[in-house]
């Protein structure tokens, strides 16, 4: 199906510019889909395949870099306030949603790592807006393997407030350990967009607090979701969106566990690989875009096929028209 790509800018209630953008089918779509990124990472060049895939399958898609993110103003991946993403977010897809023209299509967010947190989020400042999400590796909870001792994060959180952009958390390589294929991996490396440097420190502790915050309301989830996580992931431990499936309220809840994959379901693990995972992304939308849906199917766990099942990667017929913007970023 073809569909052509737009970008643009904003501007949140703080005054900071923030870089969007959208892959928009020429007809009309069968749902929206919101994109939210992962720590660090961006969406027009990161997430461009995720919104190829799905508006080459009639979904119109769109995305934003938050704050001191990608193209967006602000310095560089400094999260002052884990509320502040969570309602531009939620202000900027709310004005697509408001739109003549899709007033009455159904809206889907779509999360990747602390995108899931983001995701979550939005849904809970308006339960019944919302009609599904896409949760990949989400980070909704802090895994018992690595939750610091109560005793540090109070010596931390005491020090936020006096040097709060100083990049002392010590960290292993995320790319390293997120992305399987060695290809894959060096490409989303020489993105300069993303961010690859020593976390700030007050955006570690909120992160860590959103975390927190999350895993003891994750029965407070009530909408239509499917989460999706590699077994091998490292980054976010996949008891987390056991834990997710589990303890959520949704009536319509859908969990995939892919052996032997890592943390880039959709961006870092072999082209098969790849392909299977949005197959099954795909499924779970179309299945739930009609407005006629009813919302009230079973939960399920998906079973995953032996390796001889998975299907080969096809190419693509869409047409893909790029219109670039200039962007400017505050260290």
């Amino acid at each position: 199906m073809a569909f052509e790509y737009q970008e643009g800018y904003i501007r949140n209630s703080r005054g900071v510019q923030l870089f969007t953008c959208r892959w928009l089918p020429f007809s009309s779509p069968k749902a929206l889909v919101f994109l939210c990124h992962g720590y660090g990472m961006e969406c027009s060049d990161f997430m461009r395949d995720v919104g190829i895939k799905l508006a080459s399958h009639g979904y119109a898609v769109y995305g934003i870099d938050y704050e001191g993110h990608g193209r967006s103003m602000g310095a560089r991946c400094y999260i002052e306030s884990f509320d502040n993403i969570v309602k531009d977010c939620s202000l900027y897809f709310k004005s697509v949603c408001a739109q003549e023209e899709y007033r009455e299509k159904r809206r889907f967010l779509y999360g990747e790592s602390m995108g899931g947190a983001v995701a979550l989020l939005i849904h809970k400042m308006d339960p019944s807006f919302w009609h599904g999400a896409i949760l990949v590796a989400p980070m909704c909870k802090i895994s018992e393997k690595v939750k610091p001792h109560p005793l540090v994060i109070s010596l931390l959180t005491k020090v936020e407030d006096v040097i709060p952009k100083w990049k002392i958390v010590p960290t292993k390589d995320i790319i390293d350990s997120a992305f399987k294929d060695p290809v894959k991996r060096e490409e989303i490396r020489g993105n300069k967009l993303i961010y690859q440097k020593k976390p700030r420190l007050k955006t570690a502790l909120e992160m860590l607090r959103t975390s927190m915050n999350l895993e003891e309301s994750l029965w407070k989830i009530t909408l239509p979701f499917f989460v999706l996580h590699g077994e091998a992931d490292t980054v976010t431990d996949p008891e987390v969106s056991k834990a997710l499936y589990k303890q959520a309220s949704s009536k319509d809840k859908t969990i995939k566990l892919y052996p032997g994959m890592w943390h880039g379901l959709t961006s870092g693990e072999p082209d098969d690989n790849i392909e299977i995972v949005f197959s099954d992304i795909i499924s779970w939308l179309d299945k739930r875009s009609s407005n006629e849906t009813d919302a009230t199917s079973q939960s399920q766990v998906i079973p995953v096929p032996a390796s001889g099942m998975i299907p080969r990667r096809t190419t693509s017929h869409t047409s893909y028209f790029c219109r670039r913007a200039q962007f400017h970023s505050a260290m």
